[in-house]
């Protein structure tokens, strides 16, 4: 792809980020070609390429959260049993994440990525024949096969994205993966149902079609950037890089972790009890038409991640405004539900709110890690981030249910203070430079 610019992430400051001036920004070195396929459509078929990657992880999950209840009566389990069947899909993908993200430092992302779609297309054959023949052990062993391949899907694709693209075109191609990510979490629970009309077992057997499609995408429309230095590092010296990054960086590069891990624990959360409310009266909303409100409030953030991610470029100056813009957004509208939350209309406008503050957060935090990290060690910096944002993912809808047994006014105050502890790490310990990003 394009010729890399390089910069450095100085830690002599505490806090703060500093690049050296870029060399090459204009391009020099490339063809023609290359140029127009950058400007052109080629770019954008390379983004929707890349952003199939993560809508598959997300599928993985969400699709199947329609047909738990047919799930439990077709094959007699109990509800522990069926929420097994995302639980370790769930732990299997975060217990393998950081393992993907060494294998692609040290080989390539495309070598990770392709086996890992392949995988997660035949382990949902598999279970597709677990629940059409009965077995639920059989489909609970292929659902955790399918998080080792979801693994090194999104999370790679994110590190793909950093060493492909530089000067701007990297924030584009991000807010959309983070779009992506977002239309995923709306459309997947719409299409499980839609499936499941022709039976409850359909969804699980379109897990390899949706992988075929994001296989193919990759295999053929990204060229992956060849490696400067092909030489093979030993584990002990890799390890050792990967600590040293984190002693240089690691203040501001957790700081952003948690930031992102703290908005997406929050989102989801608050759409899970959404979601339950919408379920008991006086709304009696389910299915699909639930799956249409709830799509409301994510709409936002992919609309918001997208146009985020479009135009931060590699200011970091605007970067910082709109993180902190979007977590204030955050705070104010999460206080507003703790007083209002029983008016269903205000509370999917606040929602609404929070989750555009999410779309303003997200897009320049992803950014900011994958572009202050070099090629050799970003696979496992991203691989860590995303770690944590599906440990939010995944401990948000629990946690919540818990507080929302006590208290709906406790949960909307207590993710209220954790938007202000979010915001306060924003302010005193993450400031880009003017220019962020884009290290080699």
């Amino acid at each position: 792809m394009s010729q890399t610019t390089k910069s450095n992430w100085a830690s002599d400051k505490p806090g703060k980020l500093r690049t050296t001036d870029h060399s090459n920004s204009s391009g020099e070195g490339k063809t023609d070609s290359q140029k127009q396929k950058q400007g052109g459509h080629g770019k954008w078929l390379e983004y929707v390429a890349l952003a199939t990657v993560p809508l598959v992880l997300v599928l993985g999950n969400s699709m199947l959260v329609p047909i738990l209840p047919d799930m439990e009566k077709k094959l007699h389990i109990s509800s522990f049993q069926s929420s097994l069947v995302i639980t370790l899909f769930s732990v299997a993908a975060g217990l393998i994440i950081p393992i993907s993200g060494y294998l692609s430092d040290r080989y390539t992302r495309k070598a990770v990525i392709l086996p890992s779609l392949a995988l997660y297309g035949i382990a949902g054959i598999v279970a597709g024949v677990g629940a059409v023949i009965h077995s639920y052990w059989l489909l609970i062993a292929a659902r955790a096969l399918q998080g080792i391949g979801a693994a090194g899907t999104s999370p790679i694709a994110m590190a793909l994205v950093g060493d492909m693209y530089k000067d701007g075109n990297e924030s584009e191609a991000l807010g959309l993966i983070e779009a992506s990510n977002g239309a995923g979490k709306v459309v997947s629970p719409i299409i499980g149902s839609l499936l499941a009309l022709i039976a409850w077992y359909v969804p699980l057997f379109a897990f390899p079609l949706f992988c075929a499609g994001s296989f193919f995408a990759m295999m053929f429309l990204i060229k992956e950037p060849a490696k400067e230095n092909k030489e093979v590092v030993p584990v002990k010296q890799y390890v050792g890089d990967i600590k040293k990054v984190f002693r240089e960086k690691g203040r501001w590069l957790v700081s952003c972790f948690i930031s992102g891990s703290l908005g997406l624990f929050i989102l989801f959360g608050v759409l899970f009890r959404l979601s339950d409310l919408l379920e008991k009266k006086p709304y009696n909303i389910d299915g699909v038409a639930k799956g249409g409100v709830l799509a409301i409030p994510l709409l936002f953030l992919v609309v918001t991640a997208f146009i985020t991610g479009h135009h931060i470029k590699n200011n970091g100056v605007l970067m910082r405004r709109l993180m902190i813009t979007g977590i204030a957004v955050m705070c104010c509208s999460l206080t507003a539900a703790a007083f209002m939350h029983k008016n269903i209309y205000a509370l999917i406008g606040f929602v609404s709110l929070s989750s555009l503050g999410t779309g303003l957060l997200l897009p320049c935090l992803n950014t900011l890690i994958t572009g202050a990290v070099d090629r050799p060690h970003r696979g496992m910096v991203t691989s860590l981030y995303s770690s944590l944002r599906f440990l939010g993912v995944a401990f948000g809808p629990p946690l919540f249910g818990w507080m929302a047994s006590r208290s709906d006014k406790l949960l909307y105050g207590v993710v209220a203070g954790l938007s202000v502890c979010a915001l306060l790490i924003i302010i005193f310990l993450v400031h880009p430079p003017k220019k962020a990003g884009d290290t080699g």
